[in-house]
């Protein structure tokens, strides 16, 4: 019998129950605002955001939802937000690949919290980006009251949601929405702004005020269907250009809309037929440490993520901090920069840290990046790293210069980007390896990674010296007891805010996701940025060394 590794078991089993974590807290999601708002919903003829999304995506094919941790546990006291109220999920629709964004009127009425602007401009953005259609399936009361303040005026607030529209008609990206439900006051804009509108008869309505307010403001009297239902604004304002007598019908046009749109012109990045990884995806499990202090063997994740025989390693024996090589994934080909997280020795026999940027791997990264920028080929970041290297030797051989120069590649780099954080993104590290400052297409974290700008040992007793100076300075002290307790504060205060839960919560990656989906969320990924073809020239002469 083959001998068992207890440690890579143990690695399995923890890993699992972080997955297992994860797949309970989507399932109370997906919930929305519960199973009695559900109800009444259809109770009212009408389909839940879920089956409304469902009913569109053709049968079978591969989808992704964006943001499904959005708001996660931010709200608490209006009794929470999930999924921020709104679904949004890239998938295909009539075989086209497209964003759709679905108001959850379970939710507060599909009310906009801060948190669900944030949601709705990201999946413009992604229409965007990659000049994929976008579909709105319109069921919203419109602004939450009591946050206005977080949600109207600001440049990243709610009316740039119609900024983006106008922008998106002007490039030609295809914008359809199909009102089912309340659309009122400024959302009213965003179906009409659209290229086409659909809205549902009886169930549905847009006005820029209700008939309670229309009776407070000018005196008129008239019910909400008169004022602005289907009838109205079908035959009447002709602000709609179809009538369907219900979700269903709705949606059926839709499908048939989006099956007449003619090809895209494509960016025209390699695939070929697609093999399976040479190591089992399940393998995953056994490789990644539960404990994200310890060391492992990057080329063993890239074997289960990368098509079997696929990989050429650039530079395989300088600035082994960093891996970098060309492969496929799902027979896309791809250029991968992943932090090495083993203990290597460099060409001077020295040990180097494993997650650690040094010089010459950040030398080996930008040269890379040139090269895929150069032939036109996605980069994949692989991120689970601490940082760059610190230390009198490190700043003497001029590490700052080494990073500004990867940091200005990444930066400028036009070919697709996609970032996974498999562990640790910390500090100039995240900025380096694609963080969510440096526009990745997409970007997800495996459960359990961290985000912060220091570990939380040292980020504690960095804030309890700040504390301590700042007692001292009143002539106060703190006894050791008392400095104990405040440490285990300050670290569980900061160990909270470095969560893959909490940056996911925030919209700083696009998911959490089980790290055996990770193939499919970079095949449907680069498959949305091959709409989008690269036209800018890459400035070879940011990457002079």
């Amino acid at each position: 019998m083959p001998k068992i590794d207890l440690a890579l078991e143990k690695n399995k089993d923890q890993n699992k129950i972080l997955v297992s974590e994860l797949q309970q807290k989507i399932a109370q999601i997906k919930l929305g605002g519960g199973k009695s708002k559900l109800e009444k919903i259809r109770s009212q003829g009408k389909l839940t955001a879920r089956e409304r999304v469902d009913y569109l995506l053709d049968n079978d094919s591969k989808s992704i939802e964006i943001g499904a941790l959005a708001g996660y546990e931010m709200y608490k006291e209006e009794g929470g937000c999930p999924a921020a109220g709104v679904l949004v999920v890239m998938g295909h629709v009539a075989k086209k690949l497209c964003v759709i964004v679905a108001n959850d009127a379970s939710v507060k009425a599909g009310a906009w919290f801060p948190i669900s602007a944030k949601k709705n401009l990201r999946a413009q953005e992604i229409a965007l980006e990659n000049r994929i259609p976008i579909i709105y399936l319109v069921d919203s009361a419109g602004v939450f009251l009591p946050r206005q303040d977080e949600i109207f005026p600001d440049k990243e607030h709610f009316g740039r949601i119609f900024r983006n529209n106008a922008q998106m008609s002007s490039e030609g990206i295809v914008q359809i929405a199909a009102v089912m439900g309340s659309c009122v006051a400024g959302g009213a804009y965003l179906p009409i702004m659209s290229d086409e509108a659909i809205i549902v008869d009886k169930t549905a309505s847009i006005f820029l005020a209700g008939s309670y307010l229309v009776k407070a403001a000018i005196g008129e009297e008239i019910d909400n269907e008169t004022l602005g239902g289907a009838t109205t604004h079908s035959e009447i304002s002709g602000i709609t250009d179809y009538k369907a007598k219900d979700d269903s019908d709705a949606l059926n046009r839709i499908k048939s809309l989006m099956e007449k749109i003619g090809d895209p012109p494509k960016a025209g990045f390699s695939q070929i037929k697609t093999c399976p990884p040479k190591k089992k995806m399940e393998d995953l499990y056994k490789i990644i440490p539960f404990d994200k202090t310890l060391p492992y063997n990057t080329y063993r994740i890239i074997d289960c993520l990368i098509d079997a025989d696929s990989m050429e390693e650039y530079k395989a024996d300088y600035g082994k901090t960093i891996i970098t090589a060309y492969a496929r994934i799902s027979g896309w080909a791809v250029g991968i920069v992943a932090n090495q997280r083993s203990i290597v020795k460099n060409k001077q026999g020295e040990t180097q840290f494993g997650g650690v940027i040094y010089g010459d791997a950040a030398d080996k990264s930008t040269r890379f990046i040139a090269n895929c920028n150069q032939r036109k080929i996605p980069l994949v970041f692989l991120q689970d790293v601490t940082g760059f290297m610190v230390g009198s030797k490190a700043e003497h051989s001029g590490i700052i210069k080494d990073g500004a120069k990867m940091v200005n590649a990444m930066a400028n780099s036009v070919v697709p980007k996609f970032t996974i954080i498999m562990g640790n993104s910390s500090g100039a590290g995240n900025y380096a390896m694609c963080g969510r400052a440096f526009d990745p297409r997409l970007i997800m974290a495996w459960p359990g990674s961290k985000m912060a700008v220091m570990g939380g040992e040292q980020a504690a007793k960095v804030l309890l010296q700040i504390e301590k100076s700042k007692l001292k300075k009143e002539d106060e002290k703190i006894d050791p007891k008392k400095e104990k307790e405040l440490l285990k504060e300050i670290k569980s205060r900061y160990d909270k805010q470095t969560q893959a839960y909490y940056a996911a919560a925030r919209l700083w990656t696009d998911a959490i996701i089980d790290p055996v989906e990770t193939r499919k969320w970079i095949s449907i990924g680069i498959d949305a940025a091959n709409h989008a073809p690269v036209n800018k020239r890459f400035n070879m002469g940011l990457l002079q060394v």
